[in-house]
């Protein structure tokens, strides 16, 4: 019985208009589907599919959604017949740029005028983290952003923070104001007692030193929580 493999048609032997590279060099890369850009990252598929078939096999058990695809670990990657750790790689970094390209894209002077703004700056922080991470943006008294810093990193369900890195970093940045900002990556909203009481905590310690905590998020990948906008801030 003869290979498999025989029977398939290489990308080589596609039409030329059909090819990944040669597609985006004469039609365009907003022509390509998203199997097709990977196809072009990958180079080769292995020896029952081509790279097209294998990028389309990833994002079938990613339901072709990027954000899924992006969570993927390295070894996650390499389980597909095809992808080795190169790849895998490649794959990763790929979709890194594309993250800081938007992150790249939020001018730090934004103004905060609700919480929406609030997620739309801080999202490029934390999507696609499988861990917790606590991050505070600093705002003048015309609460434009004037910095974004990372307080600490955690593991899948809390992280440790602590107040005086927070007020320390506030007092560098001559801040008049503090958002706090925190993800969940189980994607569970509610807030935990536990930050509920740090939340107190640092509002409290705030009016102290003459500083406004504006809000707390919590945040996943698609949507947040806000404190002040359920009125428990």
């Amino acid at each position: 019985m003869e290979n498999n493999y025989q029977n398939k048609i290489t990308i080589k032997a596609w039409a030329e208009e059909d090819r990944p590279r040669e597609k985006l060099l004469n039609q365009g890369r907003r022509n390509l589907t998203d199997a097709e850009l990977m196809a072009i990252l990958i180079g080769s598929g292995s020896t029952t599919e081509t790279a097209v078939e294998l990028s389309k096999r990833i994002l079938h058990s990613c339901t072709n959604d990027l954000n899924a695809l992006a969570k993927l670990t390295v070894v996650e990657l390499c389980k597909f017949k095809g992808i080795g750790e190169a790849k895998a790689i490649s794959i990763i970094a790929a979709l890194e740029l594309g993250r800081r390209r938007k992150d790249s894209d939020i001018p730090e002077t934004n103004k905060i005028a609700t919480s929406r703004d609030i997620f739309s700056i801080l999202l490029p922080q934390f999507a696609d983290l499988p861990h917790e991470e606590f991050w505070i943006l600093l705002l003048n008294k015309a609460n434009r952003v004037l910095n974004k810093v990372l307080i600490s990193k955690g593991g899948q369900s809390a992280t440790v923070v602590d107040a005086k890195i927070i007020f320390k970093a506030a007092l560098e940045n001559n801040a008049a104001s503090i958002i706090l900002a925190h993800n969940h990556p189980s994607g569970n909203l509610r807030p935990s007692q536990e930050d509920i009481n740090l939340t107190k905590k640092i509002v409290s310690a705030a009016k102290l030193l003459d500083f406004s905590v504006l809000d707390h998020i919590i945040m996943t990948d698609k949507a947040y929580y806000s404190f002040a906008d359920e009125g428990n801030l």
